[in-house]
């Protein structure tokens, strides 16, 4: 039998993981196996906490590089990420996984508003969570989001399923001979610009001492194995 490694985890997922070969939207494909990557995990008996971000269907920091109002946009951003939440939800509920989406910003008739002890609640309960809606303040990314959501529900590990395969020591797109970096700490991450989430979040995770993990999404089964003990993508400690 699989034996987890850690009882609780974060997961934080990219809009663009839901795309799928898309170049925007939701690939009814692409979530359906994103909810059977969850539901592996849920099987465990892991307590699992999924932070949702909106890039495939609107980001407010591209938007406001062209002349939108950065707030504005931002909450429009926000409102993308609660779009794919509720995708999501109704994703894993057709899995058998009994779900809650959670957002920062009250919208009472689509979800419940983020309240940390009965998010708590719903993990006990074996629930998996959505959160929605970012930090619910514009200038936050959904990266720092993840970080925040990660410490308030005592996450062990919070882990980027995302597009690559972990942190590499050039850009292995055009350098075949670029090396996965397998362990690295929050400092080099941060001297050395490592775009792999942004500084903030980076920041508040060195701050307190919270682990991240970076590893390629769409290869099935990567999210179990990596809480089953294998060594997949690229830890930050």
């Amino acid at each position: 039998m699989d034996k987890p490694r850690y009882k609780r985890v974060a997961v934080k997922l990219s809009g663009e993981a839901l795309m799928g070969e898309q170049s925007f939207g939701i690939s009814p494909d692409m979530i359906k196996f994103v909810a059977g990557e969850i539901r592996s995990v849920v099987e465990l008996g892991v307590e699992i906490g999924i932070i949702m971000g909106g890039g495939n269907i609107f980001r407010g920091i591209a938007a406001s590089s062209y002349g939108m109002d950065r707030t504005s946009a931002d909450h429009m951003g926000m409102l993308a990420t609660v779009i794919n939440s509720l995708a999501l939800q109704d994703a894993l509920e057709k899995q058998g996984v009994e779900t809650r989406v959670q957002t920062a910003i009250s919208m009472h008739e689509v979800a419940e508003p983020y309240i940390m002890r009965r998010a708590n609640r719903h993990l006990e309960r074996g629930r998996a969570v959505i959160f929605g809606a970012g930090t619910g303040n514009p200038y936050f990314t959904t990266d720092t989001a993840a970080v925040l959501r990660a410490q308030e529900i005592h996450a062990e590990i919070l882990i980027k399923a995302t597009k690559v395969g972990g942190l590499f020591d050039a850009d292995p797109v055009k350098d075949k001979n670029a090396k996965l970096l397998k362990r690295v700490g929050y400092m080099e991450v941060l001297e050395k610009q490592l775009r792999v989430m942004d500084m903030t979040a980076i920041s508040l995770a060195m701050d307190n001492k919270l682990p991240l993990t970076v590893f390629k999404l769409k290869t099935k089964g990567n999210i179990k194995k990596f809480i089953c003990g294998e060594e997949i993508g690229t830890l930050i400690d």
